[in-house]
């Protein structure tokens, strides 16, 4: 049974991006040598995220991000001294897990699916997420 809590260093190099993690986080689930059960990938920052969504166009992403820009602008007159309230807004609306089915080994995404790491407070060099598997 697999019960290690795995890291991925997630260095991110713009205020706001949404990179793929997708073959990093299978890479741990084949490593973990789990058949069945359930993956969570989880971001432990209050201003970065995590979301499964389309991988094939790259122009999703840059829709994506352009429309959180939209509905929440960086200078909206919030109160939070650290000036970046926006970040921690985007964040709580994408969600800081996702938990992904491991069926054969493998991950159930989509065909066209991928796994996100969204940083709305960037650049930070520090940028990780946790990945457990759960057997079962």
């Amino acid at each position: 049974m697999s019960d290690t809590l795995y890291k991925i260093a997630i260095p991110t190099r713009n205020h706001t991006q949404m990179l793929l993690i997708t073959r990093e986080v299978e890479h741990i689930v084949e490593k973990s040598g789990v058949k069945s059960g359930i993956c969570v990938v989880f971001s432990p920052y209050s201003t970065s995220c995590v979301t499964i969504n389309e991988n094939a166009d790259p122009n999703v992403r840059t829709d994506i991000m352009k429309s959180m820009d939209k509905l929440v602008p960086w200078e909206d007159g919030y109160r939070h001294q650290e000036g970046n309230s926006a970040a921690h807004i985007k964040s709580s609306l994408m969600d800081f897990s996702e938990v992904i089915i491991i069926e054969d080994g493998k991950l159930l995404l989509g065909k066209y699916q991928g796994i996100f790491f969204l940083e709305y407070d960037g650049p930070r060099e520090d940028r990780m997420v946790y990945v457990k598997i759960i057997e079962g």
